[in-house]
């Protein structure tokens, strides 16, 4: 259920962001192309797999978008909107595709799980924070 909902949630972004590209005069035939354009973060793997992530991630977080739509709508400047439409949409797409922020230690494992153990019908380990052990002194 809860994966279900993620990916659905991943195709509402998606939706907002192209509405948001094509409401700002965006041509939709375009958006195609530029949908991979945030993808381009994904150099930072070459400097290893932690400035990857690290640059991935800058990429590829909702608050990127949300900023930029912010900056167009406060300078009133529709190529910041439309900015923010592509970056959204793609954010969009890959969250409904199972693609999901990274964590340092594999391009696989990432915030939505890992998506090799996914991949193999098997539940992907969610990434929980270790709890600090807690000693009460008598």
């Amino acid at each position: 259920m809860v994966r279900w909902l993620l990916r659905a949630e991943g195709v509402a972004v998606f939706a907002l962001g192209a509405a948001l590209y094509a409401g700002a005069g965006g041509e939709l035939l375009l958006l195609i192309p530029l949908l991979f354009v945030p993808d381009l973060s994904m150099l930072g793997y070459l400097g290893g797999p932690r400035l990857g992530a690290v640059t991935y991630d800058l990429g590829h977080s909702i608050v990127l978008p949300v900023v930029l739509a912010l900056a167009g709508w406060w300078l009133g400047q529709p190529l910041l909107l439309m900015a923010a439409g592509v970056t959204g949409a793609h954010i969009g797409m890959d969250r409904a595709l199972g693609y999901g922020l990274k964590y340092p230690n594999s391009f696989q494992d990432t915030h939505l799980g890992d998506r090799q153990a996914a991949g193999r019908g098997r539940a992907a380990p969610s990434r929980r924070l270790p709890i600090p052990q807690v000693r009460v002194l008598e």
